[in-house]
């Protein structure tokens, strides 16, 4: 029996994104400058030229795996932000916890968002990574701004400041988190809030007391 014109289609699709998945891995670990066309097909244990039949230049597949990143994680962001029964303690608490679940769900091109951005947004085809550090920016830092102005959060940091803390300190995970480890990507957010929420004193009031 002749396959369907769609099971076909399927399976193209299907077979690109096992590439992706291939390609992210060793864009991660290698670099972007350092990873060519070859070395990608050698880690998918194909010839480069059927590499090419998938794709047309590496360019190709990094700005693929980014932009499915990006609107993945967007998609959620943007949830989370049009949600009007979050307050804004509990805005930020989401966008933190959904962070580290697309640490979770895109370990490689997170890495690759972390290592190469700053190299990449320079060329045209990549300027919607500059689009999009402008977009977490207003994200992150409008929900602080709404924190202070309905005294949730302290006035007396500095806003920018306390938005880059939270951005690095919650990205630079992924140069640590390992999928299916030991702990999930809620409990590291819920353990990530405690310490910047609560800090590391104990409340006054459970001081141990001198004996």
């Amino acid at each position: 029996m002749t396959p369907s014109p769609a099971a076909g289609s399927e399976a193209s699709a299907a077979r690109r994104r096992e590439l992706l998945d291939t390609a992210a891995e060793v864009f991660a670990e290698h670099g972007y400058n350092a990873t060519t066309v070859r070395r990608i097909a050698e880690a998918a244990g194909i010839l480069a030229g059927s590499l090419y039949y998938h794709f047309d230049s590496k360019e190709s597949m990094i700005e693929e795996i980014l932009t499915g990143f990006l609107d993945d994680l967007w998609r959620r962001y943007d949830a989370v932000l049009a949600d009007p029964r979050l307050d804004p303690r509990a805005r930020l608490e989401a966008l933190v916890t959904e962070s580290f679940r697309e640490i979770d769900r895109h370990r490689a091109a997170v890495a690759i968002y972390q290592n190469e951005s700053g190299q990449l947004a320079g060329q045209r085809r990549f300027a919607f990574l500059g689009q999009a550090a402008a977009r977490f920016e207003a994200a992150w830092l409008g929900t602080l701004q709404r924190g202070v102005a309905d005294r949730v959060f302290r006035a007396d940091l500095d806003l920018r400041l306390a938005y880059r803390f939270l951005r690095d300190t919650v990205w630079v995970a992924v140069s640590w988190y390992r999928p299916g480890g030991g702990h999930s990507p809620e409990e590291i957010a819920r353990q990530y809030l405690a310490l910047i929420l609560g800090g590391l004193l104990t409340p006054p009031d459970d001081t141990p007391q001198p004996s």
